[in-house]
């Protein structure tokens, strides 16, 4: 895995009291879809930098249940202001699928995928019924949602019918832990926030405000760089935990928000909001805000090429918790996307998070000899390196140690460390990226942060 490092994270490290960071090297589906046997398979990937690879589009069959694949369900976004991110979970969790059937399932059963909207929390009725509609597809594991609101909504649905929910993209600190039955493959928001204030104080600003959502995520995050920032004697100017001064989520227009928290005289601006994004940046714009200034959270860290003119994004930085993935995993995302909706990917948020929580359930399966829920859900922990087994990287290496009766420690391209004992990684990294002048988000240093 590639761990870039520059000077300037070398100084935001300094110091640090805060988070233990250490720099590391290293369409909708439904039962009545065809067969994955009936699905049709593009024969090459025509990535210029990968030999080319066949992938297949397994989608499960009618009547296809846990007792006998093993059968991912996705609560993902395919509609909504979290959209963006599912086009890379989606591929996320399809190349798994792919991969585990080219080495031969799990222990000879056959893997499929059925993906649901997740929608978002402007209607929640989206992610109920497909909660329920999954629920009754009987899935091995569920992966998702992207939205940890989303989450909260239905991740009691899918715990009472016993299922296991593992979510590659969820970070709200109220979710940790929260169920036996509920895991994720990204840190919780301690992590993240820490990071993101670290940066902040680092770059020498004190007087932090922030334009927040009133949705559990953003404001657990934005607790989490307040208390950072404040640790390292700055201080909250606008947007504070407590002062109430949170929009609701779906808001269109932002010029009275924009106004308070600039009459603050704030050094630095925290955006925590998601497809709102898009209308907060022109106001800030619009009332002479310095973009640079200003900073993202991996709900908005996206590609604004297409949404701003050029340069509006320019020196402003965001974080997304996950290792900045090799490109040669990237470039097999690519080939499998290419294949199955001939397009490219224009994100890579989620995607290895989301193909980890699809690797390791598959092999939970086979360590505890069933694809039904109880049996992954006993054994998830143990095979992301819980019992501390033997380190292997690919879903057939790691299926042959434990069909030799081995522990293992799977280790994938998201690079998180086993799962704890609130289901969440142990360890994480945290990307740091800063826009170009075309608004682009490029990748520029990555950091391990210790929960």
């Amino acid at each position: 895995m590639n761990r870039t490092t520059t000077a300037s994270w070398m100084k935001l490290m300094a110091g640090t009291a805060v988070l233990s960071l250490t720099l590391a090297a290293c369409g909708s589906e439904d039962d009545s879809e065809p067969a994955a046997e009936d699905t049709p398979t593009a024969s090459t990937s025509e990535s210029s930098d990968a030999v080319a690879e066949e992938f297949t589009n397994d989608k499960c069959g009618n009547g296809t249940t846990s007792a006998d694949t093993y059968k991912v369900g996705g609560i993902l976004p395919l509609t909504g202001n979290l959209a963006y991110l599912g086009p890379p979970e989606i591929a996320g969790v399809g190349l798994a699928v792919s991969d585990i059937n080219a080495a031969g399932g799990v222990a000879g059963a056959d893997a499929c995928h059925q993906i649901l909207d997740s929608g978002d929390t402007t209607d929640l009725a989206v992610s109920t019924s497909s909660a329920g509609n999954l629920v009754n597809a009987k899935p091995s594991i569920v992966v998702g949602a992207a939205s940890s609101s989303v989450t909260l909504n239905v991740v009691d649905t899918f715990t009472d019918a016993k299922i296991v929910q593992v979510s590659p993209a969820n970070t709200a600190v109220d979710l940790s832990g929260y169920s036996d039955f509920f895991f994720r493959t990204a840190p919780p928001d301690g992590i993240q926030g820490a990071a993101l204030g670290t940066l902040i104080s680092s770059d020498g600003y004190s007087r932090i405000g922030f334009l927040v959502f009133s949705d559990t995520y953003g404001t657990g995050l934005r607790n989490a760089v307040q208390e950072t920032v404040e640790a390292s004697g700055g201080e909250c100017t606008y947007g504070c935990k407590g002062d109430g001064n949170e929009f609701p989520a779906g808001q269109t227009t932002f010029s009275s928000d924009v106004s308070a928290v600039l009459a603050t005289n704030p050094d630095a601006i925290v955006i925590l909001a998601f497809d709102e994004t898009k209308a907060i940046v022109p106001e800030l714009v619009s009332q002479g805000w310095d973009m640079s200034k200003t900073y993202l959270t991996d709900g908005n860290t996206a590609d604004y090429s297409k949404d701003f003119d050029e340069g509006t994004m320019e020196g402003a930085q965001g974080t997304i918790p996950g290792a900045d993935a090799s490109t040669d995993f990237k470039d097999r995302l690519q080939g499998w996307n290419q294949q199955v909706n001939g397009e490219e990917l224009t994100d890579y948020a989620y995607a290895a998070e989301s193909y980890d929580a699809t690797i390791l359930g598959a092999l939970a399966a086979i360590k505890g000899g069933g694809s039904d829920p109880v049996t992954i859900q006993k054994n998830y922990a143990a095979v992301s390196g819980a019992t501390d087994g033997e380190e292997c990287t690919t879903f057939a290496d790691c299926a042959a140690l434990l069909e030799e009766g081995s522990e293992i420690t799977y280790t994938g391209p998201s690079g998180i460390g086993p799962i704890d004992d609130e289901n969440d990684p142990s360890s994480a990294f945290v990307g740091i990226y800063a826009y170009d002048a075309a608004n682009k988000n490029i990748f520029s240093s990555t950091v391990e942060g210790n929960k």
